[in-house]
C-alpha cells in the first residue's frame, strides 16, 4: 500500500513540475511582451522630445530668415533700426529656448529606456514562484 502512495506522489510531483515548466514559459513570454510594449512607449516619448528639438532648430532658422527682416522693418518705424533688430532677435531666441527646454523635458521623461514595469513584475513573479516552491516542499 505504501508503495502506491509514493507512486501517486511521484506522479503528482511530475505533474506539478510539468505545470511549473509550462507556466514559467508562459510567464516569460508575457513578461517579454510587457517589456516590449513598455520600451515602445518610451521610444515614442523620446522620439517626440527629439522632434521638439528639431522644431526648436527650425524655428531658430526661420527667426534668422524672413520674419526677422519684416519685424525689424516694422519696429524700425518707431525705433532705431539696431534696437528693432535686437528686440526681434531676443524674442526669437526666447521662443527657441522654450522649445528646447520642452523637448529636453520630454526626453528626460522617456529615459532611462528600461522596462521598469516589466522588471518589477518579473521580480514579483520570481518571489511568488519561490514561495510556491517552498510551500510545495513542506
Amino acid at each position: 500500500m505504501e508503495h502506491q502512495t509514493t507512486s501517486g506522489q511521484d506522479r503528482s510531483s511530475a505533474e506539478l513540475l510539468r505545470q511549473l515548466s509550462q507556466q514559467t514559459g508562459d510567464l516569460v513570454r508575457q513578461e517579454m511582451e510587457l517589456a516590449k510594449a513598455e520600451l515602445t512607449e518610451k521610444g515614442k516619448a523620446a522620439g517626440l522630445g527629439a522632434g521638439m528639438f528639431g522644431g526648436a532648430g527650425l524655428v531658430a532658422l526661420y527667426a534668422v530668415g524672413a520674419l526677422t527682416a519684416g519685424a525689424i522693418l516694422a519696429l524700425a518705424i518707431v525705433l532705431d533700426a539696431w534696437l528693432a533688430a535686437l528686440i526681434v532677435g531676443v524674442v526669437y531666441a526666447a521662443i527657441a529656448g522654450i522649445l528646447a527646454l520642452t523637448g529636453k523635458k520630454k526626453v528626460e521623461q522617456a529615459t532611462p529606456p528600461v522596462p521598469e514595469q516589466a522588471i518589477e513584475s518579473t521580480k514579483e513573479d520570481v518571489e511568488w514562484t519561490k514561495q510556491r516552491a517552498q510551500a510545495a516542499r513542506r
